[in-house]
């Protein structure tokens, strides 16, 4: 099975870690993240990574190389200008397979990628969405007024819940037909363009943990989650036979 791993944005929302260092290989506990979501790929059975590189790309080069320390393979594509989530794939058309995986290299989850991968083999669809459930918790008392001015209704510190995506996608090679070679896009607007030819795009989730990794307070969310429950996040290598 085929992953593609997109770890050339900046990381801005890190600095100043990220100024001379790529987030991807930021340390979670003693390892790199880059290196926990190689380990977890390699434990589900996909043993082919394209990693998609930018900033400070020379690093992720060099930490990962050929891929053979986790006995997978390993190659890279390399973007001067930055593609978006999406952009990157479209230069990767001729080494991918039927079906692949795009995910952030900056994420932190025990999402079993295998069935997430079967279950998009069994749909049929163009693309499928991995979707956590996430709760936001207002601090005020929530109004609502009617068309006249009058209170409708009144909830008093309210926590809403939402599906997020996770930063984790399966497509089938189709979508490729959407995307052009050096043209910025994003995987929300590739989503849009899916939709509106009519393709199906299914979503799928599981009970999992899961951390984007974007900001520093999320960094040492991540690092302290990693440290307690790491025997999840890094299953044994005999789960990948």
């Amino acid at each position: 099975m085929q992953a593609v791993i997109l770890a050339g944005g900046r990381g801005t929302r890190l600095r100043p870690y990220t100024v001379t260092f790529p987030k991807p290989l930021m340390p979670i506990g003693e390892l790199p993240i880059l290196e926990i979501v190689l380990r977890q790929l390699k434990a589900k059975g996909f043993d082919r990574v394209q990693i998609a590189t930018g900033h400070l790309s020379e690093l992720v080069r060099a930490f990962c190389g050929d891929g053979s320390r986790w006995k997978m393979q390993v190659d890279y594509s390399h973007e001067t200008e930055p593609l978006g989530t999406a952009g990157p794939v479209a230069s990767m058309a001729d080494r991918l397979d039927e079906n692949f995986l795009v995910m952030n290299g900056d994420l932190l989850t025990t999402l079993d990628y295998r069935r997430a991968f079967a279950h998009h083999l069994s749909t049929g669809a163009a693309a499928t969405i991995c979707v956590f459930r996430r709760d936001a918790h207002i601090d005020f008392g929530v109004v609502e007024v009617d068309a006249a001015g009058n209170l409708a209704k009144y909830t008093e510190k309210p926590t809403f819940d939402f599906k997020v995506s996770m930063g984790i996608n399966f497509f089938h090679r189709r979508v490729l037909s959407w995307m052009q070679p050096g043209e910025r896009l994003d995987i929300p607007e590739l989503i849009v363009k899916l939709l509106a030819a009519g393709e199906r795009v299914a979503c799928y989730s599981e009970e999992c943990r899961w951390l984007d990794i974007g900001r520093a307070d999320d960094y040492q969310a991540a690092t302290e989650t990693f440290a307690q429950f790491q025997d999840e996040f890094l299953p044994a290598s005999s789960d990948a036979a």
